[in-house]
């Protein structure tokens, strides 16, 4: 006997309280459903259900396992609408919020490619980098770089991300390559500064994440800033490697501190709700995912 079946039958006996209500429901005889409850608990082997001619009671093995079923068949539906809903037809106004040096690198430059097979969808993307209220704002997805280990945020990952320390050729020349980070006291650090609160660096020495105030004479509190003074040789930069990947990669510009990199805020998309996204957001989210993990991506941005 199909054990989804099975696992169907108990939830529509269980949540609609008797035999005989599920059998209506299911277009079969109270007797069918009798069996189906037999065999799933023979093959279990406890009881889930206690039976009466009136009604029936839920055991506590039955309660407990009528929660890993609802979870189950949800899951099994939203699979199924998934799979179904990619041949459909995306329309409809899509609100996009990323964060502002991101969105205009890694969002903006590929919207018109997606629109370009979703020509019925109209694209609003919000650059800011303020944490934005998806459901007090209207936004149907935010592009975040976080990290949600801890967060009871509902999100996708679409992309590792790291930071690294970064340099010219030329003022690693000039002032030398630092070994460790108690040598970033005698380098010129490109410090970002927000809201007069100057943001520390952090790196993973000794198996813990140390965060440290790297001081320099030039502060800003814009990265696209800091990214080109680095470029121009002005000093040592904290960038993420979505920022100076292709950089790195034609050396312009050359990593130090390797070892002790710190595990990254990866690159989220972020929604209100998890369950029946509309086939817009799915698609949009899909769409970032696969360029994103394409070869060499973030090396040739």
């Amino acid at each position: 006997m199909d054990q989804f079946k099975q696992i169907s039958t108990f939830t529509e006996v269980a949540t609609r309280g008797s035999l005989s209500a599920a059998a209506r429901a299911e277009g079969v005889a109270p007797a069918m459903i009798s069996r189906r409850l037999d065999a799933l608990e023979e093959r279990l082997g406890v009881k889930l259900v206690q039976r009466t001619t009136r009604k029936i009671a839920l055991t506590n093995e039955g309660a407990s396992f009528l929660e890993d079923c609802q979870r189950i068949l949800a899951d099994l539906e939203e699979a199924e609408s998934s799979v179904s809903e990619r041949s459909a037809h995306a329309s409809g106004a899509l609100t996009i919020s990323a964060p502002a040096g991101f969105g205009r690198q890694h969002v903006a430059p590929l919207i018109p490619s997606f629109l370009t097979d979703h020509q019925d969808l109209k694209l609003t993307l919000s650059l800011n980098d303020r944490v934005v209220d998806l459901i007090g704002e209207g936004i149907d997805v935010a592009i975040r770089i976080a990290s949600l280990t801890d967060s009871n945020l509902i999100g996708v990952k679409l992309a590792d991300n790291k930071r690294v320390v970064v340099a010219s050729p030329a003022y690693l020349k000039r002032h030398g390559t630092p070994r460790t980070i108690d040598e970033l006291s005698h380098h010129n650090c490109l410090a970002f500064s927000s809201d007069g609160s100057q943001r520390g660096w952090t790196f993973r020495q000794h198996g813990k994440n140390v965060t440290i105030k790297a001081e320099g004479n030039m502060v800003c509190n814009d990265g696209e800033v800091l990214h080109d003074w680095a470029l121009a040789g002005k000093g040592l930069a904290w960038r993420s490697i979505w920022e100076v990947g292709a950089e790195i990669e034609s050396g312009k510009l050359v990593t130090v501190l390797d070892e002790y990199t710190a595990p990254g805020n990866d690159i989220y998309a972020i929604f209100a709700q998890r369950r029946h996204l509309p086939l817009r957001i799915r698609a949009f989210v899909d769409f970032l995912r696969q360029a994103y993990n394409k070869p060499d991506y973030w090396k040739k941005s």
